[in-house]
């Protein structure tokens, strides 16, 4: 975990150092022409804005290619990340039986619910949980044992006794 922190403080401080010198030549850019429209006492406000966009247009030219740079190495260290680190350290490894609780592709869905006709009943009556089979039913799995265990969904509705 700590390591996802790392990276995603590391992409913070890019995000900052890429756009921190646009605004800072913006924001001076605009002071500048601040000053002069007061000194001069013309006051359109479309006068700053040709030289803010030349400016920023400017630092992008000149500072283009450290910011691909920077980038670059961002998104290899994600990848590395993801493809080398993550999968070979055991703290971030699922449990064999992750994909049995979970459904992610949608074809395994079609018989999810094959006991209903119309899923608008399943909308009708949102208390009654729709189950394929009676064993589903009364399957009973505890709570993880941990210093202080929390009721899963069935003790919670055997404690408030529904």
């Amino acid at each position: 975990m700590e390591i996802l922190l790392e990276y995603l403080a590391k992409g913070f401080l890019i995000m900052l150092s890429i756009s921190m010198p646009c605004v800072l030549v913006a924001a001076g850019i605009g002071l500048v022409v601040g000053i002069l429209q007061a000194v001069t006492q013309v006051q359109e406000q479309t006068i700053a804005a040709a030289p803010k966009i030349l400016g920023v247009f400017l630092v992008i030219i000149i500072g283009g290619v450290g910011f691909i740079k920077l980038l670059t190495n961002l998104f290899t260290e994600g990848m590395v990340l993801a493809f080398n680190t993550v999968p070979k350290s055991e703290q971030f490894v699922l449990d064999s039986n992750y994909y049995k609780y979970t459904t992610p592709f949608e074809h395994e869905m079609k018989d999810k619910f094959k006991n209903i006709d119309n899923i608008n009943e399943i909308m009708k009556n949102p208390g009654k949980v729709p189950y394929i089979d009676q064993n589903q039913r009364a399957k009973y799995t505890p709570a993880q044992k941990t210093a202080m265990p929390k009721p899963n969904l069935v003790e919670t509705k055997k404690i408030l006794g529904r």
